[in-house]
C-alpha cells in the first residue's frame, strides 16, 4: 500500500484512498500513517471506515492523530458498514445511528464534551481542527443523507452518466433540504478500474458485483436484477473485491462496462471523457492487474492514458 501511495503520488494523483476490512486487509489506520510519512502532497483518505467495528470515539481519536500529525491531508471516508462488518456476522449500521455517530465524531475533533448513555465523552488530544468527512454512498437515503450533512460524497453506482447524474440529484435533495448548495460537496466516483489490451473486464469482476448488490438511486433493468440475484446467492464477503470470487464468475461482460473503467487504453480515457459534465468533482480508480501486469502497471497506464503523465 505504501508502495502504491508513493506512486500514484509521483504520477500525479491527487488523493490516495485505503479501504478498511480489518479481517481480509491489512490494517487500514497503520497504512493511512505509513502512506502519510512516505509521501508529500496527496489526500489520504479511508475508502472507507465504519462506526461499528470502529467506535466513534476512536475514529476519532486516530484522525485527530493523523490530523495533527499531517494537517490539511486527511479526510475521514465513512459507510455504514460493508465486508468490515459482514465478515463479523453483524449487519450494517441504521441511518439514524449512523448520522449520531457522525455528529459525536465531529464534536469529540471540536473539543467538545459528549454525552452518551453511561458516560460523558472528551478527547484531551489533537489540534482540534475539522477533519473533512465523507460518506461513502449508493442508496437514495444515503445520498439524501450525505446531501444533508456530509462534506463530500463517495458515489458508488456505477459509470452510466444519466445513471450518475440520478445519483446525484439524490445528494442535490438532501443539500436543499439542509440549506446547502449541492456545489459546496465534494463529489468522488467510486470506479474499479483495469487498463490493459486484454483481461480488464474479467479483473474487475468481483468489484461490479459489490457495487450491484448494494441500493441503488435508480431501477436496473430486468436482465440487469436478474444477474444481481445469482450475485447475492454466489457472494462470499471474504472473497470482497477478490478477482477470482465465487460473486465474480457469475457477472457478465456486458454489464461491466456500466459500472467500471476497464479495457485498452483508449477504451478507458473514452469512458472518463464521458463523466465530463454529470457534476463528479473526482474519479477515484480502484486498480486491478491485468494483461501480465499489476495494479502497478493499470496505476501507469491509467496515468498515461487519461491524466496526460
Amino acid at each position: 500500500m505504501v508502495h502504491l501511495a508513493k506512486l500514484s503520488e509521483s504520477l500525479g494523483f491527487s488523493h490516495v484512498w485505503v479501504g478498511d476490512s480489518h479481517l481480509i486487509w491489512r490494517e487500514a489506520y497503520v497504512n493511512l500513517a505509513a502512506a502519510a510519512l512516505s509521501t508529500s502532497r496527496v489526500v489520504l483518505g479511508t475508502g472507507v471506515t465504519n462506526v461499528l467495528t470502529r467506535d466513534p470515539s476512536v475514529v476519532a481519536s486516530a484522525f485527530a492523530t493523523l490530523q495533527e500529525a499531517y494537517p490539511g491531508r486527511l479526510i475521514l471516508g465513512l459507510g455504514l458498514g460493508d465486508s468490515a462488518v459482514e465478515t463479523m456476522g453483524r449487519k450494517q449500521a441504521r441511518l439514524a445511528d449512523f448520522e449520531l455517530a457522525v455528529n459525536r465524531i465531529r464534536e469529540l475533533m471540536a473539543g467538545q464534551d459528549v454525552r452518551i448513555d453511561t458516560t460523558t465523552l472528551r478527547l484531551k488530544h489533537g489540534p482540534h481542527q475539522r477533519v473533512p468527512i465523507y460518506f461513502a454512498a449508493s442508496g437514495p437515503k444515503m445520498l439524501e443523507l450525505a446531501g444533508r450533512i456530509a462534506d463530500g460524497v463517495i458515489v458508488l453506482v456505477g459509470v452510466d452518466p444519466p445513471r450518475v447524474r440520478q445519483a446525484i440529484e439524490a445528494i442535490g435533495v438532501g443539500a436543499r433540504a439542509a440549506g446547502r448548495a449541492l456545489g459546496d460537496i465534494d463529489l468522488v466516483l467510486w470506479v474499479p478500474c483495469a487498463v490493459a489490451d486484454a483481461g480488464a473486464r474479467e479483473v474487475v469482476k468481483a468489484h461490479v458485483a459489490r457495487v450491484v448488490v448494494h441500493p441503488l438511486p435508480y431501477t436496473l433493468a430486468p436482465d440487469e436484477q436478474k444477474v444481481v440475484d445469482e450475485i447475492r446467492r454466489a457472494y462470499n464477503y471474504y472473497q470482497h473485491m477478490d478477482p477470482r470470487a465465487s460473486q465474480a464468475m457469475v457477472v457478465p461482460d456486458w454489464l461491466v462496462d456500466t459500472f467500471a473503467v476497464a479495457g485498452t487504453a483508449a477504451e478507458c480515457r473514452a469512458a472518463v471523457q464521458r463523466l465530463q459534465g454529470t457534476g463528479i468533482n473526482q474519479i477515484a480508480i480502484i486498480p486491478y492487474g491485468a494483461g501480465g501486469g499489476d495494479r502497478e502497471a493499470t496505476l501507469r497506464r491509467f496515468a498515461s492514458a487519461v491524466m496526460g503523465a
